[in-house]
């Protein structure tokens, strides 16, 4: 057995996936899947290779492959590459396409995508999308046919134009109507319609328009155990702002005292960090996701999930150093920079960053899964899953959230706690040293541990 035929059979064994399907011969479902692998990664499918990986030989005639590619391109308007392979004894062919950069491609008047090992038909959603990348619009500025000039609320448009005026990045005249000034920035199309940023950033009910733009915040004191649930309605500016203010009226507070006649209130979580998250969340989600952005709020994090991924090429990687913005929604983003709600764009991540370090909390996390983005704020770096990924046994990780109660531990009470000998303790008690978890105080007999570099400077607020 040669290397194709060693390669080709441990593909086989694989089975198929999103990029690779197995037909027994030529047909139409054969083309329902090229178009579906066009429209989503590429892939490859092996004619004369049944769905359980039985090789059964593809008929393949002077002028099949000829034949075959003059059909997918009179089907699909696409490319593709063929060829034959011997494998068993038999004939085999591989037909692959690339992703294609003209989507949708349609088969038979339908679009279809790759999920999984099957095929299914693209959403209005999914189409959406690929007109917009073709053609480099953004959702935000697409005409919002269904409103009217009516659905505005003027007071929302006068606050937007005082804030303008304050900031000083887009000056507006005083004398223009609020029409001309709308048109001016971009928020009407040519022929006077009201795009969607329009209606998200002034209308008098928005959500009348787009059921999913909504924030949920819930406060959780168990993963099943919600204490406060509500949703937050309006203009992406009003969201914002009742979002803070429910922020303020429900995080604990500390004062210290720096020597200045007034005190400094010391937030559970930096306020500005949380502001930062919540503008980032209403002015890059992906607005054609069905999905609303959720606050799901711990005694120990607060995780706020925003609908859609990052833009490509941007990375998670990416979000912790100096990177371009990628825009989903472009007229949105304007309006809160001319407003001064945002800075430069691309600099939201580093503030988040600065002000939780500031604070002394742990940085965020970023998380891309199920669709969403996931951003955690966390209180105390020091939880039983952190304590865990560092290598910690059980015993050590009992011993570390005695000291977050108590302050301090010895060696006898590690013993007595862990039901271990004073070697052991001993030795577990260095490892936490030598991880910077603890750090070892006084001598002789009077030696205890408090917590190290790690974890000193994550105070409970409240506690």
């Amino acid at each position: 057995m040669d290397l194709t035929e060693r390669w080709l059979m441990e593909l086989i064994k694989r089975g198929e996936s999103e990029t690779v399907e197995f037909r027994r011969s030529f047909g139409k479902e054969t083309l329902r899947t090229l178009c579906a692998f066009a429209n989503t990664k590429g892939g490859e499918i092996w004619i004369g290779i049944a769905d359980d990986g039985t090789v059964v030989g593809a008929l393949v005639g002077k002028e099949s492959l000829r034949d075959w590619a003059n059909q997918i391109h009179r089907e699909l308007g696409i490319h593709a590459h063929l060829e034959t392979v011997e494998l068993e004894g038999k004939t085999v062919v591989r037909i692959s396409v690339d992703e294609s950069s003209d989507k949708p491609v349609r088969y038979r008047g339908r679009a279809y995508v790759r999920s999984g090992s099957s095929d299914r038909q693209a959403t209005e959603e999914e189409e959406t999308r690929w007109v917009l990348e073709r053609t480099g619009q953004t959702w935000d500025a697409l005409p919002e046919r269904r409103a009217r000039w009516e659905d505005l609320d003027p007071q929302q448009i006068r606050r937007f134009r005082r804030l303008c005026q304050q900031k000083g990045r887009r000056p507006i005249p005083e004398d223009e109507d609020d029409r001309t000034v709308l048109q001016k920035l971009g928020l009407l199309t040519e022929d006077g319609a009201l795009t969607r940023a329009a209606v998200l950033l002034f209308g008098r009910d928005p959500h009348r328009f787009y059921l999913n733009a909504v924030i949920k915040i819930g406060r959780f004191r168990s993963s099943t155990l919600i204490v406060d649930d509500r949703e937050i309605y309006g203009t992406l500016f009003d969201q914002v702002e009742e979002i803070m203010r429910y922020f303020r009226e429900r995080l604990q507070t500390r004062f210290e005292f720096t020597g200045e006649p007034a005190r400094e209130v010391i937030w559970e979580y930096p306020l500005e960090a949380l502001r930062e998250a919540i503008i980032n969340a209403v002015v890059h989600r992906d607005y054609l996701d069905s999905g609303h952005i959720q606050i799901r709020w711990y005694d120990d994090r607060i995780v706020i999930l925003n609908p859609g991924t990052l833009l490509p090429p941007l990375t998670i990687e990416d979000l912790k150093r100096p990177h371009r913005s990628a825009l989903r929604n472009r007229l949105i983003a304007e309006m809160f920079y001319y407003i001064g709600w945002i800075e430069r764009w691309g600099t939201g991540i580093q503030k988040m960053l600065d002000e939780c370090a500031k604070a002394g909390l742990p940085e965020p996390e970023f998380e891309e899964a199920q669709g969403a983005f996931w951003l955690t704020f966390r209180k105390d770096v020091l939880t039983e899953d952190y304590l865990r990924s560092l290598g910690l046994n059980e015993r050590q990780i009992k011993a570390v959230l005695h000291v977050k109660e108590k302050g301090r531990i010895t060696n006898a009470e590690y013993q007595r706690i862990c039901q271990v000998s004073a070697a052991t303790a001993k030795r577990e008690l260095a490892d936490l040293t030598r991880k910077a978890v603890l750090v070892r105080k006084g001598k002789g007999p009077a030696t205890f541990y408090e917590l190290g570099q790690l974890g000193q400077d994550r105070v409970k607020i409240g506690s």
